[in-house]
């Protein structure tokens, strides 16, 4: 239900005249009036005249408030509004940091923003070669809004009664020939409008810079220290998001679309919100040219982590670190890190205070090819229990295909981002939607918050590598990185071998000993075995040295006689 301010005073009035108001009314006291009848109208204006407002007062109050706050651009759409609302917004309060100094936005360039004449002049053809293109096609339509983005033009149609929606739909191609334009997307219908947008893109596109986004009341007004700036939508609003509420978020598009520039935007985001003691970072980067920049930054609790193989041990000590801090959760009767930490700072234990952590991989599909197994297991145990432990998961990657965006990795990671990609089956597979293979590139992108039915087409934060240099100096010079030793020592751990195939290990030995050959069915027949336990055994045997490697469909080669056997590893 549409909150009071966000009504018309007028039609509010004439339901009131009614005698019966559509929607409830709060009043100062936060009672809520379902069904108002002019007897109880009379008693809350007696309320709150009482307390030196009148119910016109409170009107122009809420107004005044409504256009000197910035609204969140997802609680504007009634339709969702509930979803992002929490009953108590609790804030994490760390200990201040008198040493460190956060950085300022003027290390970023300042904003230069160019004129487009042509632009209003473009909107006004557009809008007569799209309705007369319709009319063409007997689809009868009229342009009743549009909006201006800066990457994109969305054209809001509402068809005549009787006009199928899906006729509208399968006119994409027509209504990109007409209008000249590759990748016309259209969303029908738009969320919380009767109207169906066609979002056709600009001539010129307009950078949307990170400064400009950050510099926004809605960044500015937030308190957690992990919102991040995302961008700008079609219609020039500002995108911020809260990554401790999403709280993981994949990011995947085709090469050079946007992506490295969104995660940097994501992290500088979070650099100029929050000091180390707040906000712990691990960064995965096996492309070693896109996180290695960060290194040296007092956030990070080791180095940029470039190697596959360390990285999955990094991501199995993430785990272990959850696993501590809900067990440190437990002992003092805490359900999450916010609640933990408040009682920590009643208690003036301060150094007990634990900061948020958040895992940044660059190349999801790198880790996959290496450590399939170990690399899903940890992102998926991260994904499904890591909220309350303050642990959030970024991760991006370039090949979004199903095995490297596996179902399991998926099914845990509800936000995401999709940029530009080259087939529908690619947009699905992020986004479980098709979309992402009509964006421009560039940063065009298509967001999908938790929560959210339907994606948010949103153009972007731009950071230049300058910028990035400029803060990684700034915040080198304020204070030197503490490393957590162990985050990529030692090595992955063996599989364990299941105890009957310990029992049967020396007796397939001296099997394949007496008859001279190794092969899996051997093994299957002799021991009435399966194909699984089988092929285990004979791997076991070729990494101590007893067999040769495999060769087709050649017997393998027993490379120990049966003294040499005992002589290595005892009588059997």
């Amino acid at each position: 239900i549409p909150d009071r301010d966000i009504l018309d005073n007028s039609s509010i009035n004439s339901d009131r005249n009614k005698g019966k108001l559509k929607y409830p009314l709060i009043n100062r006291k936060g009672r809520k009036n379902q069904s108002i009848t002019p007897e109880k109208t009379k008693e809350l204006e007696l309320d709150q005249a009482t307390e030196g407002n009148d119910l016109n007062g409170l009107e122009e109050e809420q107004d005044r408030s409504k256009a000197e706050n910035t609204l969140d651009y997802f609680s504007t759409i009634p339709v969702y509004r509930n979803i992002f609302e929490s009953e108590a917004e609790e804030e994490i309060v760390f200990p201040a940091a008198p040493n460190f100094i956060l950085p300022s936005l003027s290390l970023l360039k300042p904003i230069v923003k160019g004129k487009n004449l042509r632009q209003n002049q473009d909107i006004k053809d557009n809008i007569q070669v799209l309705e007369e293109t319709l009319e063409n096609f007997g689809v009868k339509a009229k342009v009743v809004d549009v909006q201006q983005g800066p990457a994109i033009t969305r054209y809001e149609i509402h068809p005549a009664p009787g006009i199928k929606v899906s006729k509208i739909i399968n006119l994409a191609d027509d209504i990109s020939l007409s209008m000249a334009a590759e990748h016309v997307r259209i969303e029908a219908p738009i969320p919380g409008k009767s109207a169906i947008g066609i979002e056709v893109p600009n001539r010129e596109i307009s950078a949307v810079h990170l400064r400009e986004v950050l510099e926004n009341d809605e960044f500015q007004g937030s308190t957690s220290r992990l919102s991040v700036a995302f961008g700008k939508d079609i219609a020039g609003r500002t995108v911020v998001g809260d990554l401790a509420k999403m709280p993981h978020l994949l990011i995947a598009g085709a090469t050079g679309m946007g992506k490295s520039v969104c995660l940097n935007s994501l992290i500088a985001s979070i650099l100029f919100k929050s000091s180390p003691h707040e906000v712990k970072l691990l960064m995965i980067d096996p492309k070693m040219v896109e996180l290695t920049t960060y290194n040296g930054i007092p956030h990070l609790i080791t180095p940029v982590v470039t190697s596959p193989k360390k990285a999955a041990i990094a991501l199995r000590w993430a785990v272990s670190q959850m696993e501590k801090r809900y067990e440190k959760f437990a002992a003092s009767g805490a359900k999450d890190i916010i609640r933990y930490n408040k009682a920590k700072l009643r208690d003036k234990q301060t150094e007990e205070v634990l900061p948020y952590l958040v895992i940044i991989i660059d190349e999801l599909a790198d880790l996959m090819m290496i450590a399939p197994a170990d690399v899903e297991d940890a992102i998926c145990r991260l994904a499904q229990m890591a909220r309350a432990a303050g642990i959030h998961l970024v991760i991006a990657t370039q090949r979004p295909s199903v095995d490297v965006i596996t179902g399991l990795i998926k099914a845990n990671i509800p936000s995401r981002i999709a940029f530009a990609v080259s087939s529908q089956t690619d947009s699905r597979t992020i986004l479980d939607t098709g979309g992402a293979e009509k964006l421009v590139g560039r940063g065009d992108m298509l967001y999908l918050p938790v929560g959210f039915a339907k994606p948010v087409r949103v153009q972007g934060a731009f950071i230049s590598d300058d910028e990035v240099d400029q803060l990684v100096n700034f915040l080198k010079q304020q204070e030197q990185p503490k490393f957590i030793e162990g985050v990529t020592a030692g090595e992955s751990k063996p599989a364990e071998e299941p105890e009957e195939e310990e029992e049967l290990f020396p007796d397939a030995v001296r099997l394949f000993i007496e008859t001279g050959q190794a092969s899996i069915s051997l093994l299957q027949r002799r021991f009435r075995i399966g194909y699984t336990r089988a092929a285990r055994l004979i791997d076991l045997m070729e990494k101590r040295g007893i067999v040769g490697p495999f060769e087709g469909s050649k017997p393998r080669e027993v490379l120990l006689t049966i003294e040499q056997f005992e002589n290595r590893y005892g009588k059997f």
